[in-house]
């Protein structure tokens, strides 16, 4: 019998703003054949996200439920019952959001869901008791999810622990992206930097929310360096975040509010890349970054921490420094490659290579979603 339905597939984030994670979801949605597999949305929040919109418009459905915040671990669980005792028509549930993870899967599995998978998207958890907590709760996630996704060995490393990876149980999906939006394009580039009043400006771009792990503190000290080697430097920040405001006050005091942009969230981030001369990113910790891939996509030079995985490196693009080190060396590092960097290279083929390019991981994750046997990616070593 021929399949009439799309299979449904649950995806519980925290949010469906314009973060790591929820992009990299949103790029795969977009990517699948929506006849056969459709996704699904559970966020902790009330709010309405930034993709609220193109989550409906592609078919999808958004539920709520409460913010975990330890505390209310009972009124946490009795709505997590509640819906999915409601909506068990799920063919699988997959949770991105693995701080509470071991909460939610058994609760899906105990309520009829066929497939459960947790996917281990982060390297590290905020410092303090937050962090600990965290570590704490989802100590026992990798027991209690049918299969362990992951973005990198280390995130899987930080989420289900050495053990588990020597046992075979974890797979790495890769965090593809649509390797053809993010080509560079010359026109464009004119075009923006024009709107910007960027022409004629060697430009330093970022692209990540304003939070502890993402570092931007140190960012504008590597800028504030390198604006004593060359005047014409220019820093564009891309998106939003609790350090937001903290970041701009620090711009002001070092002088420098002239020549740092904050853009916010930008749907159609592919065309800043395409302004961008190079891309710094000296995150504290990280799954897989996203934005590196895209800022290989575009053809950029990338100066990236040495917390961050070496599985970034897609291309021969990417650098990697310590953060640990003045930030005037990071300046340095700039200002050796600068001249280079501004020969852009097509790395569309290349990073397809890398099985990065989402169209072909959209036809595999098709294939695990409608079976839920097999799934994709290879086993994390």
């Amino acid at each position: 019998m021929m399949q009439t339905n799309p299979v449904r597939v649950l995806n519980v984030l925290g949010t469906i703003d314009l973060g790591g994670a929820e992009s990299r979801v949103m790029e795969l949605y977009r990517a699948l054949d929506r006849d056969k597999v459709q996704f699904d949305f559970l966020v902790h929040t009330e709010k309405e996200g930034q993709y609220g919109e193109e989550i409906r418009r592609l078919g999808g459905r958004i539920y709520n439920v409460p913010r975990f915040r330890v505390y209310n671990i009972l009124p946490y669980q009795k709505a997590l019952r509640r819906f999915f005792c409601e909506h068990n028509e799920f063919a699988a549930v997959q949770g991105h959001m693995t701080s509470t993870a071991s909460i939610y899967l058994p609760i899906a599995k105990k309520a009829g869901i066929p497939v459960t998978i947790a996917h281990a998207r982060s390297a590290g958890v905020d410092p303090g008791i937050k962090g600990f907590a965290t570590k704490v709760i989802r100590y026992p996630l990798k027991y209690r999810a049918d299969y362990c996704f992951t973005c990198s060995a280390e995130a899987a490393e930080a989420v289900y622990g050495r053990k588990w990876i020597d046992m075979g149980k974890v797979r790495t999906i890769p965090n593809a992206i649509d390797v053809q939006r993010f080509a560079y394009n010359p026109t464009v580039r004119e075009q923006i930097r024009a709107e910007l009043g960027l022409t004629g400006k060697f430009v330093i771009g970022h692209v990540g929310r304003f939070s502890f792990m993402k570092n931007h503190g140190y960012l504008i000290d590597v800028f504030a360096e390198l604006c004593r080697m060359r005047d014409d430097a220019v820093l564009v920040l891309i998106g939003k975040g609790e350090l937001e405001e903290e970041m701009k006050k620090k711009v002001k005091t070092l002088n420098l509010t002239d020549k740092v942009l904050f853009l916010g969230n930008r749907f159609d981030v592919e065309r800043y890349y395409q302004v961008f001369d190079y891309f710094v990113f000296p995150s504290t910790f990280e799954g897989l970054p996203g934005s590196v891939a895209e800022a290989q996509a575009s053809g950029l030079y990338c100066l990236v921490s040495d917390k961050v995985t070496r599985e970034a490196a897609l291309t021969e693009l990417v650098t990697y420094k310590s953060i640990e080190e003045p930030a005037a060396n990071w300046a340095g590092e700039i200002m050796r490659n600068a001249k280079a960097a501004l020969e852009r290279k097509d790395m569309r083929a290349a990073i397809a290579d890398r099985d990065f390019d989402v169209r072909a991981l959209a036809v595999k994750m098709e294939a695990f979603y409608m079976s839920g046997k097999n799934p994709p990616g290879v086993v994390t070593q």
